[in-house]
């Protein structure tokens, strides 16, 4: 008996699709799904889009987008980060574009959820390098730190006693690693 082929899915094909309780993200022509997290994990991708969206917009330096948003690494390949960032010329240039931002964040980051393996993460911070994104940011809520990844070898280690900068692509933004993790409301 033959079997049908199927072809790969396109960001086209995961634009159209209807919303349910999980959002997707498309790697390689092969859907994922991802549930929605809880409200710490949604506090903290919040402190860092507020803190970058404020200094961004006060120096018109580009546009800050929540995990709303898909950016098409390629026809097949539409990655969501928890927060990103897109320096002002680039951002410009792509404000009438219908659909997902058309290529790579400048910033990504990424919150890693208890649902994320190692693998999961290490190959969104390779999808992320191998489309131009300049700085991938990782914050590990299991041990209160943050990776700032530049390449593959080029990867710094913060502790909530480090204050996280990527100068060169939001210059004069900071915001102190323990900031990330402050408690709120008597919850952690």
């Amino acid at each position: 008996m033959a079997t049908a082929t199927r072809r790969p899915i396109t960001a086209d094909d995961l634009l159209q699709m209807r919303e349910d309780d999980c959002r997707y993200e498309l790697v390689r022509g092969e859907l994922r799904k991802r549930p929605f997290l809880g409200h710490i994990h949604g506090l903290r991708a919040g402190y860092i889009l507020v803190s970058i969206g404020a200094h961004a917009e006060a120096n018109d330096l580009g546009e800050v987008y929540s995990a709303n948003t898909g950016f098409q690494l390629a026809e097949d390949h539409v990655r969501v980060p928890n927060v990103s960032f897109v320096r002002r010329e680039r951002a410009d240039a792509a404000n009438d574009a219908p659909g997902y931002f058309p290529g790579s964040p400048d910033v990504a980051v990424e919150l890693a959820s208890l649902n994320d393996t190692y693998m999961d993460i290490d190959e969104k911070i390779s999808d992320y390098l191998d489309a131009g994104t300049l700085a991938v940011i990782v914050v590990n809520q299991r041990n209160r730190t943050v990776r700032v990844h530049r390449s593959p070898t080029d990867v710094a280690l913060l502790t909530e006693s480090d204050t996280l900068e990527v100068d060169d692509v939001i210059p004069g933004w900071r915001i102190a690693v323990r900031d990330i993790f402050r408690r709120r409301m008597g919850v952690e």
